[in-house]
């Protein structure tokens, strides 16, 4: 009776461990099978390349128009960031507090030196001058009594008439009314120099850059309503670090880029501001020229310094095509051609600069007609 139950027991246990290898085999075997599956769809079990596809022909040279590879020396520049600025800019500002009773100027236009710009309250001014003219009325009809009597007195004075202390008063009165007069005059001339001010006009011919105020806005002494700007007379500022800094000087031409416009010309250093920035150790370098049209105030630029000569190997434009995404050329070699893909660079002078794929001295096929085509087809499809 104690036997029956342990030898139960181990047949479980052989059973178990039966059924647990049996599904450990069928996972194996369909793991086995989805994997030669996935190997079979992606083609693994085929051949990539068919052996009885014939080989690729071989083009000769023939009369196709060559050029060789060759090393070109130029001039090596390094650039610096700068901002387009104009030579002279004036801020407009008032010298009143005082109601805008008039604008007559936008952002934008352009102005003539003593165009009126902007007209201001001056009701009180012109009041404040007809008071000032009024007391300089009264003190020339003052002066001309006073000099009257003065020379009445001077008559009185040589027929003994009249003591020297009476004279004496008579001289100081004119002298006082010449003063009176003198500080009505003065006076006069103030009301009419505030009421100049109640009219601001352009300090030079140039165009507005910035429009601040509005009529009906009440305006007050050094705030500056209007900004313009000389656009005959721009500038290039550019940050140029320690070491290229020292080898400029005023005077010097340098070459200058928009890249906006696509537009380079050459300018000279006007100005070398005297002090390094603390931040980037760099000096502020101010450079004038030529400008053309639709260049603005604040637009992206840069100079560029020049460093000495460098050597670049550069193969024509014409000899590059595309073939999807690279770059290829047409290489002779041994009086055949041979395709190759090239990394290239700069556009220098109708040339690419070649960064690998091509050595001096190489020929290459120029594709004169295909670029031909290309540049038809970009310039009737924009």
């Amino acid at each position: 009776m104690a036997v029956a139950p342990a030898k139960a027991s181990s047949d479980e246990r052989r059973g178990h461990g039966a059924r647990l290898l049996r599904r450990v085999a069928l996972a194996v075997v369909l793991m086995g099978g989805l994997a030669v599956l996935l190997l079979a769809l992606a083609g693994v079990f085929r051949s990539k390349i068919a052996t009885d596809q014939p080989a690729p022909a071989v083009r000769s040279v023939g009369d196709l128009p060559t050029a060789e590879v060759r090393l070109l020396r130029r001039p090596r520049y390094e650039t610096a960031v700068g901002t387009v600025k104009p030579v002279y800019e004036a801020g407009v500002a008032s010298k009143l507090l005082a109601r805008v009773i008039e604008v007559r100027v936008r952002a934008g236009q352009a102005v003539s030196r003593d165009e009126v710009l902007v007209r201001l309250d001056d009701a009180e001014l012109q009041a404040r001058l007809k008071q000032a003219e009024a007391a300089l009325a009264a003190a020339k009809s003052a002066h001309e009594q006073a000099a009257l009597d003065f020379r009445r007195a001077q008559q009185l004075l040589e027929s003994r008439a009249i003591a020297r202390a009476e004279y004496d008063q008579f001289e100081t009165a004119l002298r006082t009314a010449a003063a009176q007069l003198e500080r009505t005059q003065q006076a006069v001339h103030e009301a009419r120099v505030l009421l100049d001010y109640a009219t601001l006009r352009a300090p030079m011919t140039g165009i507005v850059v910035d429009k601040r105020v509005e009529a009906g806005d009440t305006v007050s002494p050094g705030q500056v309503l209007l900004t313009l700007y000389d656009p005959t007379r721009m500038q290039m500022v550019a940050t140029v670090r320690e070491s290229l800094a020292e080898r400029l000087q005023v005077g010097q031409k340098l070459l200058g880029r928009l890249d906006a416009l696509n537009y380079e010309c050459e300018g000279v250093v006007s100005e070398i501001v005297p002090e390094a920035q603390a931040a980037s150790r760099s000096f502020e370098v101010k450079v004038t020229g030529p400008c053309p049209p639709g260049i603005y105030s604040g637009m992206f630029g840069r100079i560029l310094i020049p460093l000495g000569e460098e050597e670049v190997v550069v193969v024509p434009a014409e000899a590059v095509f595309k073939v999807g995404q690279l770059d290829m050329v047409e290489v002779v070699v041994d009086g055949t051609l041979r395709r190759r893909s090239v990394r290239l660079g700069r556009q220098v002078d109708g040339h690419y600069e070649v960064l690998a794929g091509l050595s001096v001295g190489e020929k290459v096929v120029l594709h004169l007609m295909e670029r031909a085509t290309q540049e038809t087809g970009a310039s009737t499809h924009p």
